[in-house]
């Protein structure tokens, strides 16, 4: 059975496609920054197939290096790299923007991808086969105010998967850049730094995607027969027409 790493793994979409693909028998890589939560999950997983955590932080790259070299031979043959791990921070104008928020966002949504999938990119390429799934957002699609930092760095999460696929298509390595509409996880608590109040109220009025919507479109995705590549997809909640415009009751 094919091995699969998940950046993110410990909440929301990560953790939802783990468990998804440890029903179907997938050998996992779970990969996250909190350790409990990450054993729980593994010890969770451990009944249904093979699992391997991994604790770091994509934005350190010397971390996120040492800790793949550290894979066991058992799981170093990684067939499908999910490149989850992301975040947005604060929803400030550029003019009052918070310099640590957009740290955090350019670092964990673009460098950390970038970290994470350099190392596994030479081992896809040495073997001629793979996939590579990036989660992207429809914030790439349509930039919106007090949100720009974000929406840059899930541009650039499209455009280094366009690049990918350019460098990769002919050692037979399949890449998706996959851009959710709304999904109600822990991403609006983490952008209102813990506003519970305010984060939910992202999610009212309206049925929001949820987490296992994007761990199906991940399976279908990776089931699909060999001769297909899905390069992009846009999934939205029935509500939502674009990025900005979501119909509530």
């Amino acid at each position: 059975m094919k091995t699969a790493l998940i950046t993110g793994a410990t909440s929301g979409i990560g953790k939802a496609i783990a468990k998804n693909l440890a029903k179907q028998g997938f050998k996992l890589i779970i990969c996250g920054r909190r350790e409990a939560i990450l054993n729980d999950l593994k010890n969770e997983l451990s009944n249904l197939t093979e699992v391997f955590s991994l604790k770091f932080d994509v934005r350190n790259q010397k971390e996120v290096q040492q800790t793949i070299e550290s894979i066991p031979e058992a799981f170093k043959n990684i067939d499908i790299l999910i490149n989850n791990a992301g975040n947005a921070h604060g929803l400030d104008s550029l003019e009052n923007g918070n310099l640590e928020d957009w740290d955090a966002m350019i670092d964990g949504n673009v460098k950390g991808l970038l970290y994470v999938s350099q190392p596994i990119i030479k081992i896809m390429k040495a073997r001629k086969s793979g996939h590579i799934l990036n989660i992207s957002s429809v914030a790439a699609r349509q930039t919106y105010a007090n949100g720009v930092v974000y929406c840059a760095s899930k541009k650039a999460v499209d455009v280094l998967s366009e690049g990918m696929r350019l460098e990769l298509t002919e050692f037979g390595i399949k890449v998706c850049n996959i851009q959710p509409g709304a999904v109600a996880t822990e991403f609006s608590e983490v952008r209102f730094k813990g506003d519970a109040e305010k984060a939910a109220k992202v999610y009212e009025g309206y049925d929001a995607l949820q987490a296992e919507d994007i761990a199906d479109l991940v399976s279908y995705i990776i089931n699909a027969p060999e001769r297909v590549s899905i390069a992009d997809v846009a999934i939205f909640p029935k509500a939502q027409a674009e990025p900005r415009t979501i119909y509530r009751n």
